[in-house]
Formats: C-alpha cells, structure tokens, sequence
C-alpha cells in the first residue's frame, strides 16, 4: 500500500467564496439656497460658480437670488452655466434646506426662514440682540456661526482666510489714513531718508498680526507686537522671518507704545465669544492727534473702549483725535478674492453633508462643524450668549443625544 497521504476533497473547499466588499452609501440630495446680500455694504457671495459646477455634479441643486453674484463681478449667466438655479423672488431661496449668507440675515430675512432648516452665516457679536436670537429661536432653525467652525485640527479655517486678507489689508487701509487725501497728518508709513518712518503698534500675535507684519515690514514701518501667549510671538517670529520687538501684554509698556504709535490695529481673536477689552478710552485719549486705530476685532466686539462698528460707505469716525477704522467686513472690499477663499471651504463641507445624509447629520458626527451651532431648533446653545443676554443656554451635545 502506497506511503502517500490521501488528500480528502470536500465540498465546497474550491468553490468561490465570498468577498465582504464595501458598500459606499448613497448621497443624498441637498438644497442650497443662496441670497442676495443687502446688508453692510456686503459684496462677497458664499458659493462661487466653480463651487457651484462642483455641488451641482455631486447631485445637489443650488438656488441663488438673481444678482447675487454681480458685485463680485458673477453674472446670474455665468451661474445658470454653472448649473444653478436662478430665483427672482427671495422666498424661493429660503425654502432650501440650507442657506448660506456671507453677512448675518436681517430680522425680515430670518422671518422667511423655516423650521428645521441650516443657516450657516457669520454672526457679528456687536450686532447680535436679543430679539434677533429669539426670531431664530422661534424658527426652530439650526443656526451655525461660520466662523466658529472648527477643522480637524482645531483651527478655523473661515477666520484664518479671512484674517490673512484682513491684516494684509489693515496695513494699506492704514496707510490711506495716515495720507493728506483722507484728513490724515499726511505721514508715508515708511518714511524715507533721512525721515523716520511711521510707528505701527499691533494688539495680538495671530494670523491677522502675521499679514499685517509682513505688508507693514514690506512698506518699511516700524512694527511693535504685542501678545501675552509667548508661543505665539516667537512663533510670528520665525514665520516673519526678521527681528520683531515683540512684548507680552504689560499694561505699562503697552500704554508707553501706544502713546507713541501713528497706526495701532487691534487683532485680538475669542475663541468663545467677546474679544477682551484691552485699551481704555483715557488711554486713547491721550494718543497722538491724527493716529490710526484699525480694530479687526470689531466683528467679536472689539479691543478698544472707543470702537463702534462703521461701514464702508462710512468706514471712519473721529474720537479724541484719532481715527477710527472699525468696518467688521473688511475683506469685502476685495470680494473676488474673499467670495473664492470662502467657497473653497463651505464646498467640502457640503458635498461631505451630502455624503452623510444631510448637514445635521454631519453637525451630529463633526465636532468641528458642531462648535459653531449657537441655536438649535429653538433652543439656544452658545454660553457666552446665553451669559450676555440673562438666556437659558443648553448644551448642544445633550441636545443632540436626546433626539436620536
């Protein structure tokens, strides 16, 4: 008999088997609507036509109210091109399941909202009362603060586009100021030889401190940074690549450099609510006739006791006299530039809602996304606000969890 060892065939032990293979879900249809601006001078719009092209192939319809793209120079051709829908009554924008605004609705905008929709928009804290957090309330809408919300590592990426334009544009705006042309002491913020050049005193060691830097080293200024997180300051250091005088926030040297300074910018950044009040109005009191106050801060409220939110129509006004430049939308004066930086991050976010089944689904798995929620279906979930207006604020992540 044969040593072989006999080889048993049982059956099924060559047969195929099966592959567990991933099923992608289906994505599921949202409605943008996008609306005409009329507020604050707004020029921006929240979805270029590129963006547009790109939500539309993914299955998505996107409304825009017609000319809402014109002072971005977008005609409503070129967005009908795009694959948009366009709509010449407003009511239509706001039936969408989400509307995206570039400035805050107005309190007969948030009337034509409805319940459970999305409104992403910014929300300007100067300007936010009570009465407009209960109309939204009442709407039983979910409300998200764009530039609250956060990516996934912790920045925020509307801030930080629009913060880099910010300061780049502080400086210039500065500038203008400084001249003859706009009632200005008629100062060159470089100077030239033989003339020194102007004094630039800038309040925070973030993004918008890092852009101004750069434009204010550029025009030849000379440059005081003021910050009490140290990390930032050498870290603005390094990234501007040349030697700063830098300082944390001692009242005493502040006071000193403020006194002496041609152009303060106020570039403070909350994490959570109001920018911290850091300059009193005794302070700028005492400041040089004819300086420069630019306060990037005034959408969070602004640093200095003396700022009041002004327009572009009307950017400036005079307190003590110095000049205050306090407009909370400064990018929109470059609204090309801005409307393509915020396009190019609300679109993922988008396309990524449709992937998960809708926005709220993707508020409930996002952190990110979810910090920027400040009411929810008629309850108010911001704790600063809450605080500011004697308001019950309840927590979002509780809220979330007892509606599954």
């Amino acid at each position: 008999m044969s040593d072989q060892k006999k080889v048993l065939i049982t059956e099924g032990r060559y047969q195929p088997a099966e592959a567990m293979l991933q099923v992608h879900r289906k994505s599921s249809e949202l409605c943008i609507g996008i609306p005409k601006e009329t507020t604050l001078q707004e020029n921006r719009v929240a979805l270029v036509p590129a963006s547009v092209a790109t939500l539309v192939a993914h299955g998505h319809r996107v409304v825009m109210e017609a000319g809402a793209g014109e002072n971005t120079s977008y005609s409503d051709h070129t967005y009908s091109e795009a694959g948009a829908e366009i709509a010449y009554d407003p009511r239509k924008v706001y039936q969408s399941d989400i509307v995206l605004k570039i400035a805050p609705p107005t309190l007969d905008e948030i009337d034509l909202l409805t319940h459970n929709q999305v409104l992403i928009s910014p929300i300007h804290l100067p300007l936010v009362s009570e009465t407009y957090l209960r109309r939204l309330m009442a709407k039983k809408c979910i409300a998200l603060a764009m530039e609250y919300i956060k990516d996934e590592h912790g920045s925020f990426p509307v801030v930080r586009i629009m913060s880099e334009m910010a300061g780049r544009s502080a400086m210039l705006i500065a500038g203008e100021l400084l001249s003859r042309s706009y009632h200005g002491k008629g100062i060159l913020l470089g100077g030239v030889s033989g003339v020194p050049p102007a004094k630039v005193v800038i309040i925070g060691a973030g993004v918008v401190a890092e852009f101004a830097v750069r434009v204010a080293i550029g025009l030849g200024a000379e440059v005081r940074v003021f910050d009490n997180n140290v990390y930032k300051l050498m870290r603005l250091q390094n990234r501007v690549g040349a030697r700063l005088n830098t300082s944390t926030l001692n009242p005493f040297q502040l006071e000193k450099e403020l006194l002496n300074a041609e152009v303060v910018i106020g570039a403070i950044h909350s994490k959570t609510g109001r920018s911290p009040m850091l300059v009193t109005e005794e302070v700028v009191s005492r400041m040089k006739e004819g300086a420069v106050i630019i306060d990037v801060s005034i959408d969070q409220g602004g640093c200095f006791a003396t700022s009041e939110v002004t327009t572009h129509d009307n950017p400036t006004f005079q307190r003590h006299g110095v000049t205050h430049y306090c407009v909370p939308n400064i990018a929109s004066r470059i609204p090309r530039t801005a409307s393509i930086a915020i396009s190019n991050i609300l679109t993922p976010i988008l396309t990524h809602a449709g992937t998960v089944g809708s926005l709220e689904n993707l508020i409930r798995n996002e952190a990110g996304i979810r910090n920027g929620v400040y009411v929810y279906k008629g309850k108010l979930t911001n704790e600063y606000l809450g605080d500011r207006f004697q308001m019950n604020a309840t927590n979002l992540d509780l809220l979330m969890s007892s509606s599954y």
